[in-house]
């Protein structure tokens, strides 16, 4: 679909896309945020006066959430009052406009607005409509509320989360949400390229419990061929060894030897060659049955020296590995540098905070990185853009009238 008269276009494999997102907090804006990565052009609908929950998240930056500017840089807003009928008038020619639109609500609540999927399909049958939920849109839990911790625990990756002696732990980022942004953006790029072949929209439904399911590796398969539950292994893989943190003499360091050749590199690379000839490890299955005496033996030699040496000398030799950094350590770190995967994101008071940038490198668009602070929007910053653009496009700005020009009985705003 061509772009509204009067907006610029936008670098990436997505230009000329337009994305309504009704989406908060994160599993919905981290989709987003990809497709405005790639070019599209995300026109985030907010709730009037508070906006997306996570404005009022910390750490702030000038009265201005550092957490809402990660996740909504490149994105347009505009506040509307759903109950208005001024209001839906422009969210009804908005739609006219949009090719792609995201919500991540409980189920239901897009249906009671008046803007459900089902709805959408019969009026806006170019739309690809995509929704992200706790459980999706079937099946007995379907409307059930889910966080990010409830499906960390529900899907299983808490019990393999942790140490086989402490308590089940949650994976350090909000890897429920993220995961289900991440099989979303797949799922509308799907549905993207068969709308060019049958110009016939879609409905994606993403479950955060069923992108926790499939993320579960081998877990699934390991409990139905050996009978045994999964459970917390520490630092190390349960299928490979050495696949772990090995103790040096001023701190811990990863070894990722996953297969019997990459082992002998190792025993070579730690002058302990004859490790490599031991029975009890001369197959990766042994190495990982023998496994409490391979770190007892590997060990006795890397406590003897600092981390920097051993990476260096593993590194020199081919053999997988890493000192544990920490977040601290990655803004500077020589390989996300050149890779241009710390960016800054500056809110409307101007300054900057950085962030992870675009991990999807594409050859055709070398300069999609860009070195100058991606914005984060204000609370409603385009609506007057907006409405200027719908107006020299159709020549009808009568009904698309401001917000504070609502009906006073009109108080109920977006969820």
């Amino acid at each position: 679909m061509a772009l509204p008269l009067g907006v610029p276009a936008k670098k990436g494999p997505l230009a000329g896309i337009t994305v309504l997102d009704f989406s908060r907090v994160l599993a919905g804006p981290y989709c987003t945020m990809i497709l405005a990565d790639l070019g599209a052009r995300v026109i985030k609908i907010e709730r009037i006066a508070t906006g997306d929950d996570t404005r009022a998240f910390g750490p702030f930056l000038d009265h201005e959430s550092a957490y809402f500017m990660c996740f909504n840089r490149g994105k347009e807003s505009i506040a509307l009052d759903i109950k208005s009928p001024r209001d839906r008038a422009l969210l009804e020619r908005m739609l006219d406009d949009a090719d792609v639109l995201v919500e991540n609500f409980r189920p239901g609540v897009m249906d009671r607005l008046g803007y459900g999927a089902e709805r959408l399909a019969r009026t806006h049958p170019h739309l690809v409509y995509a929704s992200i939920s706790g459980f999706g849109h079937t099946g007995p839990f379907s409307d059930l509320p889910g966080y990010d911790m409830v499906v960390q625990a529900m899907g299983g990756i808490m019990s393999l989360t942790g140490w086989p002696d402490g308590q089940p732990a949650r994976v350090g980022t909000s890897f429920g949400d993220l995961s289900a942004a991440l099989f979303a953006v797949i799922g509308i790029l799907s549905s993207l390229y068969k709308r060019t072949q049958d110009a016939q929209g879609t409905r994606v439904d993403i479950a955060m419990l069923d992108c926790q399911a499939a993320l579960m590796e081998t877990a699934f398969a390991r409990y139905d061929v050996e009978g045994q539950v999964p459970t917390r292994t520490g630092d190390c893989h349960p299928s490979l060894a050495p696949f772990e943190t090995f103790a040096a003499q001023d701190g811990r360091f990863v070894i990722a030897a996953g297969n019997d050749q990459l082992f002998m590199l190792m025993a070579d690379a730690l002058d302990i060659p004859q490790l490599a000839l031991d029975v009890q490890f001369i197959s990766n299955d042994l190495r990982c049955r023998n496994r409490p005496a391979l770190v007892k033996a590997i060990e006795a030699v890397t406590r003897t020296a600092p981390v920097a040496q051993w990476i260096e000398r593993l590194n020199a030799a081919g053999v997988p590995c890493s000192p544990l950094n920490t977040i601290d350590q990655l803004f500077d770190h020589p390989q996300l540098d050149a890779r241009n995967m710390i960016i800054q994101v500056q809110g409307a008071a101007g300054r900057a905070i950085r962030t992870a940038g675009n991990p999807i490198k594409l050859g055709a668009y070398a300069d999609i990185d860009v070195a100058v602070p991606l914005r984060a929007p204000a609370l409603d910053e385009h609506r007057e853009q907006i409405l200027s653009q719908l107006m020299a496009r159709t020549g009808d700005y009568a009904p698309l009238s401001s917000a504070n020009e609502t009906s006073p009985t009109s108080v109920t705003h977006l969820p």
